[in-house]
Formats: structure tokens, sequence, C-alpha cells
């Protein structure tokens, strides 16, 4: 990989920041124009994104600003995937923001004004939102890693708090404090790592401790505890931000009250990029045989994650904390993945667990998405939730339904959908590493995950009874929310179908993360 200067990283930071800071005043201006510049500026990003990715697959890594940003193809994937997973909401929120019903959650007598208000403030957030979590994708400086990381916190809290009722401000309050405090420790990670790692650097020979590339070559002369414990603060910080357990108490409420687009962007993406910070750093010190305790640490911490959120699922009534700890559940697999990979076993399961928690990243992206639009849906055309509230839906919300399922099937890692892929090639890795105990508990919660979507989506579309609904008939959803769940769920059995489709991206990303071997 050759490193090319590209002014192409600067644009797709500054495009949608640019964007939020003009859409709040535009949109109390002319209402019309909120959702227009919000889907303008997830389109640009999307467009930029596109070029990055590509340079990505020939091997390209675009560098800018004294290599302050970097993208190489683990960057270039996830910037992707955060961009197209924000236009679909973007799309999405058109007719779904405009529900009266839920503009007026906050108190029957909300007037125009505070409405447009508030609408003005979640389009200007939502595109804040998008640019500081590129940003987090594409910073190769390891203290402005935690600054875009706090900064997505402090956009994506006052978008969980949109409704302004007692629920939503109890959820964006947890979800303030728990993640300040917690990402205050991938600080501490960071500022100890900078501090211990500068005595060990040559700027004439080109290597500097604020670049996380260059850290690797620092790690082993960092002493030992010191190195255990920036490696222990990493887990907790970004930990607490990607939902492991037991740092993930803000996530239930902050996914459960967001508004359905919000709910699909934070368990969509925002957590894909807490776990990217958290494999950047901690990949750091991979190469040292003496911290691969750390990562079977991480790897025991992912097995209790997904069996914790798998066995939350089957206790849940409301579709969306049903969702929230899926999430949980299903970061668990992309976090043993990473800690497999850091266990030292070589390029051969390293690179096939970091494709498979690659792999299960994208996928996970696309359908949790999707099953939060889907239940969006669900919430627009009858303002409910609970399962035990809905009942009979298939037959009045077709293409939702059929939406629902393929993503819950996907989810689950049911074949042939793209969810079994990915699960499959991190079975595999986890059997080459000789963790049996970590392959059943894998396996044991994929189970669960299914019949707690199964239970779901029985109740809510096949089953029969009085469902206490909304005042008109229930019906699908307008087209511009149907399309973006249409297609993410579309993806999901192409991938499934063809998974080799995602490969000329993914090899790479996987092997910038195993060439640390």
């Amino acid at each position: 990989m050759h490193e090319v200067p590209s002014g192409l990283l600067i644009a797709i930071c500054v495009v949608p920041a640019a964007l939020a800071l003009v859409t709040y005043p535009l949109a109390r201006a002319a209402r019309p124009l909120g959702p227009i510049l919000n889907l303008l500026g997830a389109v640009l990003t999307a467009a930029l994104a596109v070029p990055l990715a590509l340079g990505a697959m020939q091997g390209q890594v675009l560098v800018a600003v004294s290599r302050e940003l970097r993208a190489d193809a683990l960057s270039a994937l996830l910037v992707l995937v955060i961009s197209f997973v924000s236009l679909a909401t973007a799309v999405y929120a058109f007719p779904y923001m405009r529900l009266e019903l839920l503009l007026n959650r906050a108190g029957r007598d909300a007037g125009p004004e505070a409405r447009s208000r508030r609408l003005a403030t979640f389009y200007a957030l939502s595109l804040a939102f998008l640019a500081t979590m590129v940003w987090a994708c594409v910073t190769n400086n390891i203290i402005m890693l935690y600054v875009s990381v706090e900064a997505s916190t402090i956009a994506s809290g006052l978008l969980v708090a949109f409704y302004w009722d007692r629920r939503s401000l109890e959820a964006g309050y947890k979800y303030l404090l728990l993640l300040t405090v917690g990402i205050a420790f991938a600080l501490f990670g960071c500022v100890f790592l900078y501090a211990s790692a500068a005595p060990y650097v040559s700027e004439a020979a080109g290597v500097r401790a604020m670049l996380i590339s260059d850290l690797p070559q620092v790690a082993v002369h960092i002493p030992r505890g010191i190195a255990l414990l920036i490696m222990g603060f990493f887990i907790v910080g970004f930990g607490t931000k990607a939902g492991l357990a037991p740092f993930h108490p803000w996530l239930p409420d902050a996914h459960a009250e967001a508004p359905s687009p919000v709910s699909a962007l934070l368990s969509g993406v925002m957590i894909k990029m807490a776990i990217y910070a958290l494999a950047r750093t901690l990949s750091i010190f991979f190469p040292v045989a003496a911290y691969h305790p750390v990562s079977l640490f991480l790897v025991v911490l992912a097995a209790f994650t997904m069996l914790l959120g798998g066995v939350m699922c089957l206790a849940q009534d409301d579709l969306k904390r049903l969702l929230a700890y899926s999430s949980v559940s299903q970061i668990g697999y992309i976090a043993m993945a990473i800690g497999i990979v850091g266990l030292g076993f070589g390029q051969t399961t390293g690179y096939l667990a970091g494709y498979g928690g690659l792999f299960h990243l994208l996928n996970h992206a696309l359908s949790k998405a999707a099953l939060f639009l889907a239940v969006g849906a669900i919430i627009y055309t009858t303002a409910g939730r609970r399962m035990s509230e809905l009942s009979g839906l298939a037959r009045r919300m077709p293409v939702t339904g059929v939406a629902f399922f393929v993503a819950a099937f996907a989810i689950s890692g049911m074949p042939p959908f793209n969810g079994f892929w990915s699960k499959l090639t991190i079975y595999m890795a986890a059997a080459k590493a000789e963790l049996w105990w970590a392959l059943g508990i894998a396996i044991a919660t994929s189970l669960l995950t299914l019949v707690a979507f199964v239970r779901a989506g029985y109740r809510v579309f096949w089953s029969e009874g009085d469902a206490d609904l909304a005042e008109a008939e229930p019906r699908d959803a307008p087209v511009a929310m149907l399309l973006p769940m249409g297609v993410l769920a579309g993806l999901g059995v192409l991938i499934g179908v063809y998974p080799q489709s995602g490969y000329p991206l993914l090899d790479p990303a996987a092997r910038a993360l195993a060439s640390i071997f």
C-alpha cells in the first residue's frame, strides 16, 4: 500500500459539517429546506465515499493535512457503510418526521413555531452526527480520535432527547452521562499512550507519537504495566460507546426513545464507529505477544456481551428495545473477531477473524438499520410498538413485513441471507483458534436471536387478535419509507446469495487489520 495525498478526506469531513451549520437557520426560514439539506448532505457524503472505497480497493491509502487525516481500506469500509445508511435514513425521514403524532409526542399543545424549531434542530444535528462519525473514521491523530467520538456523542445525545418528553429526556440524560464518563477512560488511554510513546519516536525518521499509523512501531518500548493500563482504558472507553456489556445500560433506552431514523443510525453505524476506534487503538499493541491475554479478555467480554444480549431479547415486549438488545448481542460477534485477531495465531487465523468481523459489521449495519426502519413504519401507521398491542399486520403492511423477516433472518445468521456467511466465518476463526467455548456461545446466541425474532414477527404480523392500534386503520408506510428499508433488506439477500460481492473491499480491509503480523 502506498500513501497518496488527497483533498477527498478534507471534503468528506467538511461537507456535512458545513451543511449542518447552515441547515438550522435555513430550515427555520423555510421548513421544507430541512429534509432537503439533510438529504443533500447524505448524498454528497456518499458520493465522496465511493471514490474513497475505490481507491482502497486499488491499495491506496489516502492522506491529508500532514497525515493527520488518513484512510486505508478499513477506514474506507466504515465511511462507505456510514454514508450509505445515513442516506437511507435521510430519505426515510422525509415522511416520518412530518407525522404530527410524533411531533406532538411531547405535548398536544406544541404549535407550528415549536415544531418548526424542533425539526430544524433535528436535521442540523443529523448532519453534524454524520460529520463526526466520518471524521472519527478518517482521523489519524490519537487525541482527535477521542474528540471526534465525543463530538458524535453530543450530536446524537440531543437527537435521542428529540421528543423532549419524560422518557426521551431520561434516555438522553442517561446516554450523555454514561457515554461521557465511559469515553473519558478512552481519553485517559489516548493521553497515556501519547506520553508513553513520545520518548521513543523520532520526527526526523518520520515517526510521530500522535499518529495512530506510527504508534505500532514504538509499542514494544512502552512499559508493560502502562501498556496494559492503556488497553484497559480503551476497552472500557470505546467499549462503552460500542455497547459492550457490562457497559451497555445506555443503549436500550437510547435506541428505544430516539426517532426511528436516529435509532437506525445509532445501531446501524454509530456503535460500529466505536468498535472501529477500539480495533484501531488495541491493534497498536497486537504485535506484542505479552499483550495477547488482553485480547483473550476481549473475547471473554464479547462472549458475555452476545449471550446477555440474546437472553435479554427474549424478555422484551417493546419492539425497539428488542432490537436494541439484539444490537448488544451482535456487537459481541464483531468484538470477538477483533479479539481473535489480537491473539496472535498468525496471518491465516488473523485474516479469517478480521474478515468475518468486518463482514458482520457490514451485514449488521444493513440488517439492523432495515429492522429499525421497519419498526418505525409500524409506529408510523399504528402508533404502537409493543408486541402485546399488535397483531395481524401482515395483510395490511406486507412490504414492511417482508423487510422485517428478511432482516431478522439475516441478523439471526440463517441461510441464504448475508448474516449466515459472516457468522460462519467468525465460527471458523474461533475453531481455528481452538476457542471451542466461544464458538459454542456464539452458536447458542444465534439460536436465541432466531427464537426472539420469530416470536416477535409471529406476534406482530401473523397472530390474530384485537390489536390496540391508532384511530386510523393500519396501512403500509409511504413509498419514501418503504424504499430505504426495501433496499437495505434486498442487499441482505443479494450479499447472502452472492457473498463474493463484498470481497473487493472487505479483503483489503481485513488485510489492513491483520497485517500487523
